[in-house]
């Protein structure tokens, strides 16, 4: 592989364990990340000065976080590292990457894209207020920089990521006003076969769930978003909703962290030329990549949430499938078929967890018309009562 570069695109979960898999075959692979530290979002590491216990910043996934930190660090002296680097384009056979204002081209022999996810969001009224953050941002500010988004945080959408970060809120002392789901409870109990596939991590999200209650966070499935109330002066006062029962409810808050799932960051796939394919259970477009990870470009392969969002544990084992795929196609594998069979098999019953999410929480299409600009506009919450009904 002599003048032949094998780069890596992102150092989460699924970056980490493809570069891992390049150094055990002897290969000392360009890492190319655009965070400070590796991590990626879900194990993204505390700066230097801060003390907080990893049990604090990851809950139940602490251990897998401390891991992936490991894993790294013994890696960091096999690969090229190179972080504050952002990826903005590919073609010809070169990442282009631009660091402190330059910009270069990388030449690959092969390219994993580890791009990871971003929140999936739907228009509201009012979502332009000072106040209102994505979930990813509100788990960014409390984990990088330890401060929650408001003094007072409503918690809006649907998925597993709604529960896990107002719990992450919850548990770091800050006020959860509310947490507001737009999936019902029915359609979360029919989902329960598929979900099954992966019992520990069911058993993960009802415990998150119940620390929830146990902290007296009021927790409403099927509601429908009606309108983030407030001015451009004092930013988030409230939210407006309709409850399951019909009836709409007032909430008081400062801030607001809106999210539905997580979807693909697809960019760099898009720029690679790969094909995209529309999955009807979560209603949208794709990457198309087989079980480990091949495109339909050369060369190019993508792992973790980038192509599909399978968690930080199937971002892992994606990783490594990228990684076995590009060394066979490049004549270097070592892996034992068995060895490839069983990474297969765990990604095969991820990916029955996965549609099994999809279920439980929809992406909630009904309200996209209700997302008319005409319709964006807030109102002003009351101020002299935590709720109101009307």
């Amino acid at each position: 592989m002599a003048n032949q570069n094998v780069v890596v695109v992102g150092a989460g979960p699924a970056g980490v364990r493809a570069a891992e898999t390049f150094v055990s075959a002897g290969i000392r692979p360009i890492v190319i990340d655009e965070g400070a530290r590796d991590g990626g979002q879900i194990y993204r590491r505390q700066p230097d000065n801060f003390t907080r216990s990893t049990a604090k910043l990851y809950g139940t996934e602490s251990a897998r976080a401390d891991a992936l930190h490991t894993t790294f660090d013994t890696l960091r002296t096999s690969i090229d590292y190179r972080p504050r680097h952002l990826a903005w384009n590919i073609a010809d056979g070169h990442v282009h990457v631009v660091h402190q204002g330059e910009s270069t081209a990388i030449a690959y022999a092969a390219l994993i894209i580890a791009s990871g996810a971003t929140d999936r969001l739907m228009p509201i009224a009012g979502w332009h207020l000072a106040g209102t953050y994505s979930l990813g941002a509100a788990q960014i500010a409390l984990k990088s920089q330890a401060v929650a988004i408001g003094k007072r945080v409503v918690f809006v959408g649907t998925g597993p990521l709604l529960y896990l970060v107002a719990s992450q809120y919850a548990s770091a002392g800050a006020q959860v006003a509310a947490v507001l789901d737009t999936s019902t409870f029915g359609k979360q109990v029919m989902a329960a076969p598929r979900l099954l596939a992966r019992p520990d991590v069911l058993l993960k999200g009802i415990g998150l769930l119940a620390q929830l209650r146990r902290a007296g966070v009021p927790v409403f499935n099927g509601i429908t978003p009606l309108e983030i109330a407030g001015d451009a002066d004092t930013g988030v006062t409230g939210i407006s909703v309709r409850l399951r029962n019909g009836r709409s409810h007032d909430f008081l808050c400062d801030a607001v962290a809106v999210g539905y799932h997580i979807r693909p960051e697809s960019q760099l796939a898009d720029l690679a030329g790969c094909a995209f394919e529309f999955e009807a259970a979560t209603r949208q477009f794709r990457p198309a990549i087989d079980i480990d990870g091949r495109t339909s470009v050369s060369d190019v392969y993508l792992a973790g949430d980038g192509a599909v969002t399978q968690g930080a544990d199937g971002a892992e084992i994606s990783g490594k499938l990228a990684a076995l795929a590009a060394l066979s196609d490049l004549k270097k594998s070592t892996a034992a078929a068995t060895e490839i069979a069983r990474l297969r098999r765990e990604r095969l019953r991820m990916e029955r967890f996965r549609l099994g999410v999809a279920q439980a929480f929809p992406w909630p299409h009904h309200l996209a018309p209700q997302a008319s600009c005409d319709r964006l506009r807030p109102r002003r919450a009351p101020r002299n009562s935590t709720a109101r009904r009307r």
